[in-house]
């Protein structure tokens, strides 16, 4: 825990001591913020599938995106204080409510109280798997101090060059810290298992949001994940995206995507040869598959 006082847990690198209140980019202090824990349906199915995955979506984020649909959590900061024992209690009823896996959402700003939850939680009886569900803005360090500790890596590869990182998210070298991070959860954990069911028990899931107007950084994207992963590498392409927050007042970013665009890049990924995951249907209402963060809990 004193990793805390100097805290250097993500890229952003703020040096500052949020044992003593002090908050940085991330508006993290040295409390656990959660905005819900749920039974969620609409995860990739080998996630989610029968049982459902046990979220637990935690306050504030590293990045700033100007798109994101959790941005109530994210940016704006709604959500409750907890203890790590409470956290811990938490993953344990989350099992009880028979759950495929613990489903960590934006995790990063509180990797090392989580290690200690997950301590707790695992000596009194969890078993399932446990799954860090992330922007891919991480440190290859943090993602190391989570080795035996985390069985699943569900990171985003949001963007392929610095402008759109930087416009989007306010971040800057955002693919080359990304890929690197994703690297290393595959060094970590390797290939992909699941049992009897096809539920995934270990493995990694890259996770790619189509964005309107950019189609061409999508294809940046997965033609790096050909080129740089293992063949069995899983991905996961996403069609979800609708305009919301800041988004509505951009010009490249104010509509949803598009049949043309989706099945340009439907192509694309068939022609690359990707075997393993999933692609999303393009839907029509996708702002129903937003959790409702009105209500702490949900378990």
């Amino acid at each position: 825990m004193e990793q805390l006082e100097k805290c250097n847990i993500c890229p952003h690198n703020c040096n500052i001591n949020r044992k003593e209140g002090l908050k940085g980019r991330c508006k993290c202090d040295n409390n656990i913020k959660i905005a819900l824990a749920s039974v969620h349906q609409y995860e990739e199915p080998c996630l989610s599938e029968n049982g459902g995955s046990g979220t637990i979506f935690f306050t504030n984020c590293n990045l700033n995106c100007m798109y994101c649909q959790n941005y109530e959590i994210s940016q704006q900061g709604k959500g409750k204080n907890v203890t790590i024992e409470e956290l811990a209690n938490i993953m344990l009823k989350q099992q009880e409510k028979n759950v495929n896996n613990i489903n960590l959402v934006t995790p990063t700003m509180y990797v090392y109280q989580i290690i200690e939850a997950i301590k707790i939680a695992r000596k009194n009886g969890l078993k399932i798997p446990i799954v860090y569900n992330t922007n891919g803005y991480e440190k290859v360090e943090t993602i190391k101090a989570l080795k035996g500790y985390i069985d699943i890596y569900l990171p985003d590869l949001k963007y392929y060059g610095d402008e759109m990182s930087k416009k989007y998210s306010k971040v800057d070298n955002y693919f080359k810290i990304a890929t690197n991070a994703i690297k290393e959860m595959y060094h970590q954990v390797g290939t992909a298992k699941f049992d009897e069911n096809g539920i995934m028990q270990q493995g990694v899931i890259i996770r790619h949001l189509i964005l309107p107007n950019h189609i061409q950084n999508t294809k940046h994207i997965l033609k790096w994940i050909k080129e740089n992963m293992p063949e069995d590498i899983y991905i996961s392409i996403m069609a979800q995206y609708f305009p919301t927050y800041k988004a509505k007042k951009d010009e490249r970013l104010n509509r949803k995507i598009t049949k043309k665009e989706y099945k340009e890049v439907e192509n694309y990924l068939y022609t690359l040869g990707l075997e393993n995951g999933y692609i999303q249907e393009l839907g029509e209402h996708e702002e129903e598959y937003v959790p409702d963060f009105s209500s702490c809990w949900d378990i």
